[in-house]
């Protein structure tokens, strides 16, 4: 029986059975790999080479030394204990004493003969044992170090890639890695590094631009329909309940300038801060509270604290934002009678803290937590409360994380809360 052949790769002509006209079948596979696959350096091949060559370059060595221990062993192990000049037999050995005398018989000279070369053999090879365990320290000292050396020669690009990283954790993600050498599983990674940050790149890209047309997109039509109304507004000759009307529409407009306002900080808050300068605290502190105290001596609530002057690199637009949320909240959620908002400002080392204290409601301890989401109050509803549009503590909460720092809230016992906000410097 003849042995199967291949068929020829047909490239053109119909095939047996075929119909005319139809177009043939390629017999050709192009994706089917080759036979003998590219042999790529891997840093798994890389490292056993490495590691196999010091390790057979170090056994090596280790072999030649012993050699040399060893010959010099012998030559000192295989002196004779006498010798015999002109008839006589004297001792030549330092290491053992062979008794040499009239009296002495053959038989005693050939014992004292064999228990001095026993003696000579064991000081040989104890002088062996102890130089080739210092040669071999020396050498795995040797190892080690060698290792160390080629260990991070070969780790090196797994540093360039975690600087990379941290750099770009810093929201620079313009930077790349851009890895030459050869094409291993290291190239591997900082080239998918590097296409996952072009698509980062892309996408905050989009989304900065997205702030952007969405920022003059909502702004534009509420400032027409502000000016509508406050033309309406000033009209003598519009009846009382247009006027009214006109009053409720400009209040829900506000309203929603506001929440248009809370929803683009908020999305601009989420990056980290990258311009940055030094920044006094307490000077943003006290313009947040010279902001809101017409707001507090309406209300009745009376500010205070002591600020004391502290810098922190920072952006001082959004630092300012912090301290002013933080106290149009602690003054807006307050009691009727005898309120108080305290605001102060110290020092630690390595920090700058922020404390923002006020009387108020008693707050439920698990609900501290809720009250940093967007749109969450405390037993009130979703919308329809005239205290704000609920984005304060949210912004807060991003801007702080945007400069690397915490906040903190505590209820107070007697009511109200106590709020931290601690910044590095």
């Amino acid at each position: 029986m003849p042995a199967p052949t291949n068929p020829p790769p047909n490239w053109g002509g119909p095939t047996a059975g075929q119909a005319p006209g139809v177009p043939p079948r390629p017999t050709w596979n192009p994706a089917t790999p080759a036979v003998f696959p590219r042999l790529r350096p891997t840093i798994r091949i890389r490292l056993t080479l490495l590691y196999g060559g010091m390790f057979l370059i170090a056994g090596m060595l280790l072999l030649a030394i012993i050699y040399l221990l060893a010959a010099r062993a012998m030559q000192d192990g295989t002196t004779m204990p006498i010798r015999i000049i002109e008839g006589r037999v004297q001792a030549t050995s330092d290491t053992c004493l062979v008794p040499i005398s009239e009296a002495t018989t053959g038989s005693q000279l050939n014992d004292a003969v064999h228990e001095c070369l026993r003696q000579q053999r064991a000081q040989a090879l104890d002088s062996l044992l102890k130089r080739s365990l210092v040669a071999l320290l020396g050498l795995a000292v040797a190892a080690f170090a060698l290792g160390y050396l080629m260990a991070g020669r070969v780790l090196s690009p797994l540093g360039r890639i975690t600087r990379t990283a941290r750099q770009v954790a810093g929201s620079d993600l313009h930077r790349r890695i851009e890895l030459d050498g050869p094409d291993d599983e290291l190239k591997e990674l900082s080239d998918t590094f590097d296409d996952m940050l072009d698509r980062l790149d892309r996408a905050f890209t989009a989304q900065q631009r997205f702030v952007a047309n969405a920022s003059h997109e909502l702004r534009t039509p509420l400032a027409i329909n502000r000016t509508l109304l406050e033309v309406q507004l000033s009209d003598p000759d519009a009846s009382p309940e247009l006027q009214q009307l006109a009053k409720t529409l400009l209040a829900t407009n506000e309203r929603s300038e506001q929440l248009v306002e809370g929803l683009l900080l908020l999305a601009r808050s989420e990056n980290e801060i990258v311009d940055r300068r030094p920044v006094d605290l307490s000077e943003a502190a006290s313009h947040a509270v010279e902001q809101v105290r017409p707001e507090a001596e309406e209300r009745g609530v009376e500010l205070r604290g002591v600020r004391q002057p502290v810098y922190v690199q920072s952006n001082g637009v959004l630092l300012e934002r912090i301290a002013l949320n933080l106290v149009q909240n602690a003054v807006r959620y307050n009691v009727r009678e005898a309120g108080w908002v305290e605001v102060s400002t110290m020092a630690r080392p390595g920090q700058a803290v922020l404390t923002v204290e006020n009387t108020g409601p008693q707050v439920p301890a698990y609900e501290v937590d809720n009250l940093f989401e967007p749109f969450r109050r405390l037993r009130t509803e979703r919308t329809g409360s005239d205290k704000g549009v609920g984005l304060g503590l949210s912004i807060v909460r991003s801007v702080v994380r945007a400069h690397g720092g915490t906040i903190a809230a505590s209820p107070r016992p007697d009511g109200g809360l106590r709020v931290d906000v601690v910044l590095p410097v």
